[in-house]
C-alpha cells in the first residue's frame, strides 16, 4: 500500500519560513507524482505545488509562486520537501501531501485534488500576523 506522512508544520510569524516534509512509501517504481495541498477552515482543499518523481517537473499555484519551493531530498529519495518562505496569514491551513501514478504530461494537473489517489494525514501551519 502507498503511504504518505507529512510533517514540519508549526506556528510562524508572517514573513517567516517553514519546511514541510513528506515521506512516501509503497511505490514499486520511481514514477509517480506528489502533490502538496492545503485546506483552511471553511475553504475547499487547494493545490499548492506538485512534483513528478521521474523527471522532477514541478508546478505551483499562483498564490505561492516565488515563495514556495518543492523538491526531492537528494539523499533520502522517498522524502519530498516543501520550503515555504515569506509566509502570509492566508497561508495558514492544514497541509497535506498526496500521490498518484502519473497520467498527465504537465505537472500542473496534479494541483487538482481529484487527481490524487493516496493521501497522508495533514500537518498544521499557523501564521501569525
Amino acid at each position: 500500500d502507498v503511504q504518505l506522512q507529512a510533517s514540519g508544520g508549526g506556528l510562524v510569524q508572517a514573513g517567516g519560513s517553514l519546511r514541510l516534509s513528506c515521506v512516501v512509501s509503497g511505490f514499486i517504481y520511481d514514477d509517480y507524482a506528489i502533490g502538496w495541498f492545503r485546506q483552511a477552515p471553511g475553504k475547499e482543499r487547494e493545490g499548492v505545488s506538485s512534483i513528478r518523481s521521474s523527471d522532477g517537473a514541478v508546478s505551483y499555484a499562483n498564490s505561492v509562486k516565488g515563495r514556495f519551493t518543492v523538491s526531492r531530498d537528494t539523499a533520502k529519495k522517498a522524502v519530498y520537501l516543501l520550503q515555504m518562505n515569506n509566509l502570509k496569514p492566508e497561508d495558514a491551513a492544514v497541509y497535506y501531501c498526496a500521490a498518484v501514478l502519473p497520467g498527465y504530461d504537465s505537472p500542473c494537473h496534479y494541483l487538482r485534488p481529484d487527481t490524487m489517489e493516496n493521501w497522508g494525514k495533514g500537518t498544521q501551519v499557523t501564521v501569525s500576523s
